[in-house]
């Protein structure tokens, strides 16, 4: 494994008040493999990430994190990642803390030499995103985490990026983690899926099962609020009603009970 995480419990505390947005989380990343972690914005998934690369401050943190080699990460806002007032080259170069070329970089995700001499204000987003992934490649990484990294991008650039990941890592050999809200990009980019909600893994398996065969209420909503291209043209986008909890003060029991389309013929607690 080029990574594992056994238990995982994050916890903040503010005010004297305790919040726990991660809470018992475990999961594998294989050697070169592809992994996603699914969920909706508030399920825990970047700040699990961030503890596997050591980056999440200030907290309470209990169980194992094993990673047999630093991380790169790939985060979902590019302009805000990069220098505004710093030429894009200059910038992987100090990223790298080598002498090697920024723009043989460049020119492996797509981008022509010239760029070198850009400011990021230049660019659209998804270049600016193909100049993080230079950035994170610079270190030669054997795992890359993606959190997020095509939210702000239009559909055609969405598949360019997540297309560059995949070849990527299969030309360096680098396992991925991919983090995201659609399920609906995980079957074509990942082998492995974890399913997180209110800060626990609540399914997890090889992509082709969980597509076929969903498991968990909270999963099959996801997959429903796919939208699907055979699907009549006046038909009402699906959803999950409500929203993810708040890790200040998580239900009792089942952490999606209140969303839950079974919950009221069937306890959950």
């Amino acid at each position: 494994m080029i990574a594992s995480v056994r238990n995982l419990r994050i916890a903040f505390k503010m005010e004297g008040r305790l919040s726990v947005p991660v809470r018992g989380v475990s999961l594998e990343i294989p050697e070169r493999g592809r992994v996603a972690l699914v969920g909706e914005s508030g399920s825990g998934k970047s700040l699990t990430a961030m503890a596997i690369g050591g980056l999440v401050e200030r907290a309470e943190i209990s169980g194992e994190i094993r990673c047999a080699a630093r991380p790169a990460y790939v985060f979902q806002n590019p302009m805000a990642s990069l220098n505004p007032v710093m030429r894009v080259g200059r910038q992987i170069v100090e990223a790298s803390g080598t002498d090697d070329s920024a723009g043989d970089l460049l020119e492996s995700v797509g981008l022509p030499r010239s760029f070198e001499r850009r400011y990021p204000c230049e660019l659209s987003g998804g270049q600016c995103q193909r100049v993080m992934m230079a950035m994170a490649l610079a270190r030669r990484p054997k795992l890359l985490i993606a959190d997020e990294p095509t939210t702000a991008l239009d559909v055609t650039t969405q598949k360019e990026v997540l297309d560059l990941i995949d070849r990527l890592a299969e030309e360096r050999g680098m396992a991925v983690l991919l983090i995201t809200h659609n399920l609906g990009i995980v079957a074509d980019h990942s082998e492995y899926v974890y399913v997180m909600y209110a800060g626990q893994i609540v399914e997890r398996g090889r992509v082709e099962r969980v597509m076929r065969r969903p498991l968990h209420p909270y999963t099959r909503g996801l997959l429903a609020a796919v939208p699907r291209l055979d699907a009549p043209r006046n038909a009402p986008l699906v959803d999950i009603p409500g929203r993810v909890p708040s890790p200040w003060n998580w239900p009792d029991g089942c952490a999606f009970r209140p969303r839950c389309p079974y919950a009221s013929r069937f306890s959950c607690a």
